[in-house]
């Protein structure tokens, strides 16, 4: 069945919300707070890790670095192209609808909550590629394995953040959904160095995450989500400054 991946990933989500809005309970406010930095620190970390495998690499028996000049471009324009698209705010504004029609209007962390786990989650060239394989070979084992991943942070985040983590399966189902329709049309372009450039810059957009969790909200990351778009653009540029 096409599109069993998408339906796995959003529901283990909502399954990992359920699970920690429950686990919430039994922590007081600060233990939450505690717990909430917990997790920005857990996700600093898988975004490094990510961050590093794709700048490091070892040549003529040294380690080196690189792709930083594809790192400044990729965020700079797409950062300003996000912040005059406005995405952040579509964001907010779509999570405060949200808020009202799951009846949760008195929930002051809702949108924050929605909007953070939705970023996490969704970010990442494991949402495409399973996604893609899903749909041109029936297999979903990508998005089976992201599912168990989503599940055990979306747990954490739900415990501290609040209900609004829930509803980032809406976002994972239309975007991975989406994917899974145009596949056709995206397996092209998405080559092994489109995608080592989009799971690179996908990694510092979620170190991002990571830092508003434990710092408070710093950076608008919603807006620097065209960074990705241009990453695959930057793959099929010849340019050697950007490797």
């Amino acid at each position: 069945m096409i599109g069993l991946g998408t339906l796995i990933n959003g529901a283990s989500v909502v399954a990992g919300g359920i699970v920690g809005l429950f686990a919430g309970k039994l922590f007081k406010k600060q233990q939450q707070e505690s717990l909430c930095k917990v997790c920005g620190v857990s996700v600093l970390f898988i975004a490094i890790a990510g961050t590093m495998e794709g700048m490091l690499k070892i040549k003529d028996g040294a380690l080196s670095s690189g792709k930083t000049m594809l790192i400044v471009i990729c965020l700079a324009l797409g950062t300003i192209i996000g912040e005059l698209i406005g995405i952040e705010k579509g964001f907010e504004r779509f999570g405060e609808w949200l808020k009202v029609k799951s009846g949760n209007s008195g929930d002051k962390g809702f949108v924050n909550a929605f909007v953070s786990a939705s970023l996490t989650v969704c970010i990442g060239a494991m949402a495409i590629v399973g996604a893609i394989q899903d749909a041109l070979l029936g297999d979903f084992s990508t998005l089976a394995l992201k599912s168990v991943l989503d599940f055990i942070i979306i747990v954490t985040m739900t415990s501290s953040l609040g209900k609004g983590c829930i509803f980032s399966a809406i976002p994972i189902l239309l975007f991975e959904g989406s994917v899974t329709l145009l596949a056709r049309l995206i397996s092209p372009i998405m080559t092994a160095a489109a995608l080592s450039n989009l799971s690179l810059i996908g990694s510092i957009l979620i170190f991002c995450v990571g830092v508003n969790l434990v710092w408070g909200k710093k950076l608008n990351v919603a807006n620097m989500l065209p960074s990705l778009i241009l990453a695959v653009a930057a793959a099929f540029i010849p340019w050697d400054f950007l490797n």
